[in-house]
Parts: C-alpha cells; sequence; structure tokens
C-alpha cells in the first residue's frame, strides 16, 4: 500500500473515531495523473492554448542568423554561442578524464573496448570504443549519441553490438533497421565512441528498494521487468527535471557538456584524427548531435536525423511526447529557435533527416526547419554543406538513411 496513502487514511480513520462522527463515510479525493491523455481534438492546453500563442516569439528570433544586422559569422556565433551556453545553466569544471579500460575483445574487424572516463569531476561515465583494425592510423571518429526512446535500462548498448544482447535492445533497434549502428560505423573505418547519457543505461536512476536485477541487469532479466522499470523510469522524468532545476542546473546542460568532454576525450586517443570527427544520433540523439555541433567547432561535419523542428509549431500538439526536461533550455527560445541553435555549425557540413510521418513533430514545422538551415547556409555561402531529407517516414534511421548518412561522412572525413 502506498505509504502515504495509508498514513493519510489512518489518520482520517482516527479524526473519525475520536470526533464520535455519524456522517457517511468520506469520498476519496480525486487526483489527476501527471499525464492525462490528451484531447481528442484541439490544442492539448485546450482554452489556455490562446494565450500560449501570444505568449511565444513572433516573427523571426533576435539570434537567428537570417535577421539583416548578422553578417559576421563569428561574431554572431560567439554571440549566440554564449546566449545558449548561459542557458544552459551549467559549466562544468574541466578535469582529466583519467580514462581507465575496463575491457578489451577482439570482434573479428574490430576491437571493442569499454572505458570509463572523467566528464567533469562530479561525473564519471560508461562508455564503448569501437576501433577499426584495417583503417589507416589516425583515423576519422564519430561520436554516436544513442537515443531516449522511453527505454532508460539500457543506453548505448541499443546502437552497439555486445555480448548477450537482450530482447528488449533487439527490439529498440527496430528503429535502425534492425542494425547496431556503431558496427556499421566501424566496419566503414571509423573509431566510434558512444556514452551512457545521465539517467540511461549504468547512470540510470535506482532506488533503495528496487528490486536487485533492476539494480544488477543481469541478462536473465525478464522482458517484462524490463517494461515496469521504463515506465518508471519514464513517470520520474519530470522528478528529474525538477531536481535538476531546484539545484540550479539543467538537464540539457548537463547532456551537452558530457558530450562536449567525450569529444576531449576522444581526441587523446592515438587511433583518432582531431582534425576528422563527427556526430551521429537519431531522435534525441539527433538533438544530442545538434547540439555537440552547434557548440563543438572540432564536429567537422554532423548527422541529424529524427529531431529537427521549428519550436514555436510544436506548442499546440507536440509537447506532451516530445519536449521533456532533457530538451529544456530556460529561455532559449526567445533567442534562438531549433534550428537557429543547429545552425551554428556553420559552415560545417550538417545533414538533418525527417521523416514527415512522425508524430513528434508538426510537419509544417519540420519543413520551415529544413528552409531556414538551407537559407542560413546560403547566406554564409556554404550551400552544398547542408543536406536536407524529409520523406514520407515514421520516426526512424532505417538502412537507407543509414547509407545516405554514412555517404556524408565519406564525403567530408574521408
Amino acid at each position: 500500500m502506498n505509504t502515504r496513502r495509508h498514513f493519510i487514511a489512518t489518520v482520517a480513520g482516527a479524526a473519525a473515531i475520536s470526533s464520535k462522527a455519524t456522517a457517511a463515510e468520506p469520498k476519496p479525493e480525486i487526483r489527476y495523473s501527471m499525464s492525462p491523455p490528451p484531447p481528442k481534438t484541439g490544442s492539448h492546453t485546450g482554452t489556455l492554448d490562446v494565450f500560449i500563442q501570444k505568449l511565444k516569439p513572433q516573427g523571426e528570433v533576435p539570434l537567428s542568423f537570417l535577421k539583416e544586422e548578422h553578417r559576421d559569422l563569428a561574431a554572431w556565433k560567439a554571440n549566440a554561442r554564449a546566449k545558449m551556453l548561459e542557458l544552459l545553466h551549467y559549466s562544468p569544471e574541466k578535469c582529466d578524464p583519467q580514462a581507465e579500460v575496463v575491457s578489451r575483445k577482439d570482434c573479428d574487424d574490430y576491437i571493442r573496448e569499454e572505458i570509463r572516463f572523467n566528464t567533469t569531476p562530479v561525473f564519471r561515465v560508461p562508455a564503448t570504443v569501437l576501433i577499426p583494425k584495417a583503417a589507416t592510423r589516425p583515423a576519422p571518429a564519430v561520436v554516436l549519441l544513442h537515443s531516449h526512446g522511453g527505454a532508460y535500462l539500457w543506453g548505448r548498448e541499443r546502437e552497439i553490438e555486445g555480448d548477450n544482447v537482450h530482447p528488449t535492445l533487439l527490439d529498440m533497434r527496430d528503429y535502425y533497421g534492425k542494425k547496431a549502428i556503431g558496427t556499421e560505423m566501424v566496419r566503414r573505418g571509423y573509431v566510434v565512441i558512444s556514452i551512457d547519457m545521465f539517467f540511461w543505461g549504468e547512470r540510470r536512476m535506482v532506488l533503495n528498494d528496487d528490486p536487485e536485477e533492476w539494480k544488477t541487469r543481469p541478462a536473465s532479466i525478464s522482458s517484462e521487468s524490463v517494461t515496469k522499470f521504463n515506465q518508471r523510469s519514464s513517470a520520474s522524468e519530470q522528478l528529474m527535471g525538477r531536481t535538476l532545476l531546484s539545484a540550479g542546473t539543467t538537464w540539457a546542460g548537463i547532456i551537452a557538456w558530457d558530450d562536449i568532454r567525450t569529444v576531449d576525450y576522444l581526441i587523446t586517443r592515438p587511433e583518432v584524427d582531431p582534425q576528422r570527427i563527427g556526430c551521429v544520433g537519431h531522435s534525441v540523439g539527433g538533438l544530442r548531435s545538434a547540439y555537440l555541433a552547434a557548440l563543438d567547432d572540432r564536429i567537422k561535419a554532423a548527422v541529424v536525423c529524427g529531431w529537427m523542428c521549428s519550436f514555436p509549431n510544436q506548442l499546440a500538439k507536440h509537447v506532451r511526447s516530445t519536449i521533456g526536461h532533457t530538451k529544456l533550455i530556460p529561455g532559449i527560445y526567445r533567442h534562438l529557435d531549433h534550428p537557429d541553435i543547429a545552425s551554428l555549425a556553420m559552415p560545417r557540413p550538417l545533414m538533418v533527416i525527417n521523416g514527415i510521418q512522425d508524430a513528434l513533430f508538426e510537419p509544417d514545422g519540420v519543413r520551415a526547419a529544413h528552409e531556414k538551415l538551407a537559407k542560413c547556409y546560403a547566406k554564409v555561402g556554404a550551400p552544398d554543406h547542408f543536406k536536407s531529407i524529409i520523406e514520407e517516414r515514421p520516426h526512424e534511421f532505417n538502412a537507407e538513411r543509414q547509407a545516405d548518412a554514412w555517404a556524408w561522412f565519406q564525403k567530408w572525413l574521408s
């Protein structure tokens, strides 16, 4: 029985007995879910949407590169990037990664290392590094940014082939055409690194009274138990987001800086050419890829799949399942729309992939974002450095689009 409900019920019962009340049994308190089902029609915020639509930024935001006053790319980038970093409310002290190789396995045509390194004095993150055997060294490298997927028990494992792959991991690879995309890339000659995002995989939230299998993740854990853990974690996202904000920081800031510090570590590897580093991700991995390319000039080419939209278009019906605490940068959209953030990568090559059947994003907002990025790249005189792919597909990074991505990296990182 829920302890708090039990306490309330006990107190209420004691009060009734002590006062010798003769009234009928009180009706139970009505409570509403933190995630009520969406209405069948109209805005998800109902009658309040009219106010929200008036509160959102109108017209071009001040730090969009398309504003007439922004002509100097370097000056604009410094200003816009500084604003984004300010609003992340997180500026961790730089530290020695103190990297440690936990295990090393020969996988025929590549080596797989499980490692640990510090991204900040607070966080020591788990990561997997894949090293191609046949590649000429120093080799190009790719930072692989895993997705959200509503699946928290696993992190980087969904996109990197490993031992004793759990059936739920194979199910998650439906989004990737059943492929482990890290393995796809290392076999094309790239050193690949992928870390677990905060709250996922080895960095998941575990409570004292959780079942032992949630704490240890044995290969024998049932799919039903994995589902229950994921459901608990999903319900706890609001708590974690609010807790981080109360601590004075943002979840998005933690994610962004962990990814930047992953590049810090990556360039220390003797197998890696620091002048040929790319990043790629699908879904929230796509958001992470956009942020990493925007904030770190060491990324020479990026692929963003399944996460590009003009965010004012999202407000009426596309916040509920799309914009959680992991993506919130307080106040950013009064300065930079999401495609404006992605344009901070200019003039470095950027490929953006969206499926117009993706229910997470409002279709006109997707088209508007791609159009804005094309105009931004044209304004800096590098229209061929931006590639837009919008097709009649759902939320996925299928084999055909992966082929486009690998060709993009081959073009710009070879």
